[in-house]
């Protein structure tokens, strides 16, 4: 596997866990967002990540050894809407409440963000250790060379 290829994977993680970062943050603005143009409550959403060259461990392996061009990484797929049932609120006086009282919220918990938060920022930094590990091993390389 060539370094530019390393480079490459890690770089793609790097864009998968940033726009999963994007979404969260999206959905933490939008916790108490209760009319959207859509109608109804603002609904959460999530990231679909997929291998961008997805084989079984076995052919990687066979092909990687034949050939020095391969590629991986992770891409987004898809954002897809959370179908969790929306909050219903007491709240009266609120502009949206129905008849009874009640207000629909948004299905977004604000723990479940923070931690979805934590884990793509720990994601998005192991990216950024191994791209930076494979810099090193590029600048070594260079230095032997010398």
């Amino acid at each position: 596997m060539s370094f530019l290829s390393s480079m490459n994977i890690s770089a793609s993680g790097l864009t998968a866990q940033k726009q999963r970062l994007d979404i969260i943050a999206e959905n933490i603005t939008n916790i108490n967002t209760t009319r959207t143009e859509g109608g109804g409550p603002y609904q959460r959403k999530m990231v679909v990540f997929q291998p961008i060259d997805q084989q079984d461990f076995k052919s990687v392996l066979s092909r990687t050894a034949r050939e020095n061009n391969q590629k991986g990484g992770v891409q987004i797929t898809e954002l897809v809407e959370d179908t969790r049932e929306f909050k219903s609120v007491y709240d009266p006086d609120h502009p949206d409440a129905n008849a009874d009282g009640y207000v629909m919220m948004p299905n977004v918990d604000l723990i479940k963000e923070t931690v979805d938060s934590m884990s793509a920022t720990r994601s998005y930094d192991a990216n950024i250790t191994a791209f930076n590990a494979i810099k090193m091993m590029a600048t070594k390389a260079l230095e032997i060379g010398r």
